[in-house]
């Protein structure tokens, strides 16, 4: 079956154009751009952020997003973007308390879950006014599904107006154990790489950091990536790499390098994916890095510059220049490592910054994920030796290798 690149709901949008008087939907400019049809693989972009579009032209190609009214000009220098389905979407709330800048939300739903979710987030756009001011959303879907206009589904709406943005987020919160991101179906795949496309694409920022939307940076990356900037801007085949840790559920995020080192030091802090894959985090060099002076404040600065091995798969900040994600790799396994691979075969590299960092919530244990993990992982460790074999062909005169 054929698939389109976004859904067809050109005529949502008209009888939208009549209703939102009524909705008073204010903030609807990161909903304004419905997208005509064009081939991507199997998944289509229902809405996204894009601003300064015509609703009545279809495959119009995307625009840059002009800033919000009142934005500071520093906070597009850098953006988040992340992905999720509606389960995770309550995960939103604490990371807006720690990120108040820029975010870019990429959310996958189906089957029914495409009118709850395209309900949530007008929700989330008209109630909560940190959401209004720095989130862009862009919902994903099966082409064949299709947004239907929240005034059809009335009763997502109901109380929430008494709520205000507390209801919207506990609304969410009761619908975070319907399924695991990578358990959606048994026919249907979590485009991860994809989802982190579309997030990156769907801002205006200079500078992306790519995360999981369980997971956290420091509290002040942003001022100090700013800052940064102000002294020396990073070359374009530089990435700047975040140590990713992961913590208990019951301990707070910390904010900054001290108070995670002390929590690292008694265990309630560890290396992200340090039982389930050592080896994918282990070239951060870890010991290295806690044991170097960090500074309360000021630019991010470089601590060392590393070469990239395998299996390694760094969470950091790059320029919009940087390669996409194979949007191939589904599922489990492969799908960071395989960027991270082609960033290494076209020169990049890799500086591992030394007072800031991300961490994600709960530890990474064996036993919780999805049963079908191994078997997507194999699939995938099969496609990556394909892919690996295509980097040949697209940098042909790279030394390099993965």
């Amino acid at each position: 079956m054929p698939f389109s690149k976004k859904c067809s709901v050109f005529k949502v949008v008209l009888s939208a154009l009549l209703i939102v008087a009524l909705l008073q939907l204010i903030y609807l400019s990161f909903l304004s751009k419905l997208h005509g049809k064009e081939q991507r693989y199997r998944y289509s972009e229902l809405f996204g952020s894009k601003k300064n579009s015509h609703l009545g032209e279809k495959n119009t190609k995307k625009e840059r997003l002009s800033q919000k009214p009142g934005a500071d000009p520093r906070s597009h220098h850098l953006s988040l973007a992340t992905h999720t389905t509606i389960n995770n979407l309550h995960h939103l709330d604490s990371l807006l308390e720690r990120w108040r800048n820029p975010l870019s939300v990429a959310i996958f739903a189906h089957g029914q879950d495409v009118r709850f979710a395209t309900a949530l987030v007008y929700a989330l756009s008209l109630f909560c006014p940190q959401v209004q001011e720095l989130v862009d959303f862009h919902l994903v879907c099966h082409s064949e599904e299709t947004a239907s206009f929240p005034e059809q589904d009335r009763e997502h709406f109901a109380g929430l107006e008494e709520q205000g943005c507390p209801g919207v987020f506990a609304k969410l919160e009761s619908h975070r154990d319907k399924y695991k991101n990578y358990a959606i179906g048994s026919n249907i795949s979590y485009p991860n790489n994809l989802l982190r496309n579309v997030a990156r694409t769907g801002t205006d920022a200079a500078y992306v950091l790519v995360i999981d939307i369980d997971m956290v940076p420091s509290a002040d990356l942003h001022h100090q990536f700013v800052t940064m900037l102000m002294r020396r801007e990073p070359p374009q085949d530089e990435v700047l790499v975040l140590p990713a840790f992961e913590i208990r559920h019951t301990r707070k995020m910390p904010a900054s390098k001290a108070e995670l080192v002390q929590l690292y030091q008694v265990g309630e802090v560890r290396p992200f994916y340090e039982e389930l894959c050592p080896r994918c985090q282990a070239p951060t060099n870890y010991s290295r890095w806690i044991n170097l002076a960090a500074k309360r404040s000021g630019p991010l600065e470089v601590a060392y510059t590393l070469n990239w091995v395998d299996p390694w798969e760094p969470f950091y900040i790059g320029a919009k220049t940087v390669p996409l994600y194979d949007e191939n790799f589904k599922q489990y396994g492969f799908n960071r490592i395989s960027q991270a691979c082609e960033l290494h075969i076209a020169g990049f590299r890799f500086s591992v910054v030394s007072n800031a960092f991300v961490v994600h919530r709960g530890f990474k244990v064996q036993g919780e994920f999805h049963s079908r993990k191994d078997e997507e992982n194999r699939r995938n460790r099969l496609l990556f030796r394909s892919f690996k074999e295509g980097l040949k062909t697209k940098y042909p005169n790279s030394p390099r290798r993965c």
